[in-house]
This record gives structure tokens, C-alpha cells and sequence, in this order.
């Protein structure tokens, strides 16, 4: 039975998640502040923590990194705010997935439960070399001839699914679909953002390394330097 701890400090959501996600089959527990959710995500170790943006005490931001910093549990953010630049920012900051309010506790449901199968499916040890490129896949680290590339969390999932696929093209909606979940499938913006910062990471402002194939995605080439 998944864990799932729900962190809002409105007490009509969480009696509704409460019921609703235990309706699904899922164990929650919930708490009301962004402390006593990180200490909460600290002591019980949930499988998804559901996070409120707008909490009374701490930022949503913070809260989030402060979770992903010491868990490794999915984190998925609700928010009235559906503008693309405070989904990107929730996103790099270690959010697996982000939900707009209003939402049915079906949407979420099915959220959590596409988090904890892409958690099952990424969770794998060792290490993968793309040419120059060097992935540690335990401690989600890249470098390149021995440099630390100093990547956020999704830019790290974005670059290390291309290299599973290195020298093949991925299309977008695979992309958004593996990296972000299902209800991403249309945010192709998403990647252009993420591909351009990947790109002045690795020095790769021609895009000879992160390639875009016109019409269908994105592909990893091997760098030799």
C-alpha cells in the first residue's frame, strides 16, 4: 500500500485527500505546515508526498527542496498557480510532477500512481558512459571528461533518459510522457527551456551533443571531447 503524505494547510483538502486517496488504496497521513511536513517526510519516509505551494509558514519552494535534499520519495505539487515559469521552477527543484488546482482526486490518483511506476522503472544502479559523457545513476551525477556538470533534477532525468536512447531520436511526447508524466504530453515548451540550459551546461550552445531532430524530438549524440 503506498504512503502518501499530504501537506496543506487547508483542512478541507486534506480531509478530502485523506478520504478520497485512501479510497484508492493508498495510506495517508497528512500535516498542515511546511516544517512539520519535512519532519514528517524525515521520521516516516512516505513513498509520494502531495505538496501544497501556498503553505502559511514556509515556501513551497523551500519546502520542496528541503524534501528532495533528504528523501527520496516523489513529490508532487499542487498549486492555483499554473504559470509556466512556477512549474519549472517547482520542477528544478526536485518536483516529480505538478497538479493545478482545482483537480479530482481521480487526476491525482492517477499522478501518484504514474510517479511510483517511473520510480520503479528509473530506479536502477551503476553507471552509463555516452562518449565523454560519464552518468553515475546512483548518485544522479553527469560529467564530462572528468567535469562535474551541475544540473537540476530534471535536467538530469531529461539528460540521462536521452542517454538510455544515445544516437536514437526521442520524440517529444515520449520525452514528456517518461521525464515529466502523462499529464505533460503537450507542454513541448518545456523542452526547449530545458534543452537550451542542458546545452550552455555542457558548452554545447550549436547543439552538436543535445541535437533536435525538426518534427520529433531530441536525440543524444557521444561527445569525444
Amino acid at each position: 500500500m503506498p504512503r502518501i503524505l499530504v501537506i496543506d494547510d487547508d483542512p478541507a483538502l486534506r480531509a478530502a485527500c485523506s478520504i478520497g486517496l485512501a479510497a484508492f488504496g493508498h495510506e495517508v497521513s497528512t500535516a498542515e505546515t511546511g516544517l512539520e511536513g519535512i519532519a514528517a517526510t524525515r521520521s516516516d519516509g512516505p513513498d509520494v508526498v502531495v505538496l501544497d505551494m501556498g503553505l502559511p509558514d514556509i515556501d513551497g519552494l523551500e519546502v520542496c527542496r528541503a524534501i528532495r535534499s533528504s528523501a527520496d520519495g516523489r513529490i508532487i505539487v499542487l498549486s492555483a498557480d499554473g504559470s509556466e515559469t512556477r512549474k519549472v521552477d517547482a520542477l528544478d527543484q526536485g518536483a516529480d510532477d505538478y497538479v493545478t488546482k482545482p483537480f479530482g482526486m481521480r487526476e491525482l490518483d492517477a499522478r501518484i500512481r504514474a510517479s511510483l511506476r517511473r520510480r520503479s522503472g528509473t530506479e536502477r544502479a551503476g553507471a552509463l558512459d555516452v562518449g565523454t559523457l560519464h552518468f553515475d545513476l546512483d548518485h544522479r551525477e553527469v560529467t564530462r571528461s572528468g567535469r562535474r556538470i551541475d544540473l537540476t533534477p530534471k535536467e538530469f532525468d531529461f539528460l540521462a533518459f536521452l542517454a538510455t536512447h544515445a544516437g536514437r531520436s526521442c520524440p517529444r511526447r515520449m520525452i514528456l510522457d517518461e521525464v515529466w508524466g502523462p499529464g505533460y504530453r503537450s507542454e513541448t515548451q518545456y523542452l526547449k527551456v530545458y534543452a537550451y540550459r542542458i546545452r550552455r551546461k555542457l558548452d554545447d550552445d550549436s547543439g552538436q551533443i543535445l541535437t533536435s531532430e525538426p518534427a520529433v524530438g531530441y536525440r543524444l549524440v557521444a561527445p569525444q571531447t
